[in-house]
């Protein structure tokens, strides 16, 4: 009799404990898929926002170019827009390659909130002039900026219109890669030519994306 309760006990005892288990997972797999929807959401919500704040920047670089007036832009946009600084020097001018469809302005300096709307002239003269101007621009790894510039092929054209609606074409001559701490695309060129090197970071690898062209 003893052993007939005690073995219904212990079987009571096994199945109270079989339901605990199962009561526990089930509670762990609630907690893990509110953790994992949080997660999702939250990743979902910064790739959404980022995605917006690059498309207000594009907006933003098509309004300069839509008021770009050869020589400066119109005095309404520059008070309305604070990323804009006064002063028509702030654009260098224009910057298109037919190849990647790309069509933008140039900021005359390099800053990083104007890097986030435009290319930006860091180093060299005017396209008019012998020496070596370079234009660093941002890599989204889309097709805005200058993403896609690593599709450029030798002898394809890259032109630069300057304040004076002049048009400058380069032949693309060189693409290749350095580490950031090579400075030897901006320094090392010819006195006698006239170039141009554009700049932009490889995400994949932390290197920078050199195009070298000529007039």
């Amino acid at each position: 009799m003893n052993q007939i309760l005690y073995t219904g006990f212990k079987e009571d005892k096994q199945n109270s404990n079989e339901i605990n288990k199962n009561s526990l997972g089930k509670k762990v797999f609630k907690i893990q898929f509110f953790l994992s929807s949080f997660v999702v959401l939250v990743v979902i919500s910064i790739f959404s926002f980022s995605m917006f704040s690059l498309k207000k920047k594009e907006e933003i670089s098509n309004q300069i170019i839509n008021n770009y007036n050869i020589s400066k832009l119109y005095s309404d946009y520059q008070s309305k827009n604070e990323n804009y600084k006064a002063g028509s020097n702030n654009i260098f001018g224009i910057i298109e390659i037919p190849k990647i469809n790309l069509y933008y302005p140039i900021f005359s300096s390099l800053d990083e909130e104007l890097l986030k709307i435009a290319p930006c002239k860091f180093y060299g003269g005017n396209p008019d002039e012998n020496g070596n101007l370079c234009i660093a621009g941002h890599n989204y790894d889309n097709s805005l900026f200058f993403s896609n510039i690593v599709s450029l092929s030798a002898d394809d054209d890259i032109f630069i219109y300057d304040n004076f609606g002049n048009k400058y074409i380069y032949k693309v001559y060189d693409i290749y890669e350095v580490t950031p701490s090579d400075l030897s695309p901006i320094y090392d060129y010819d006195e006698n030519l006239k170039q141009l090197t554009l700049i932009t970071c490889n995400n994949l690898n932390s290197k920078r994306i050199i195009v070298r062209a000529k007039q």
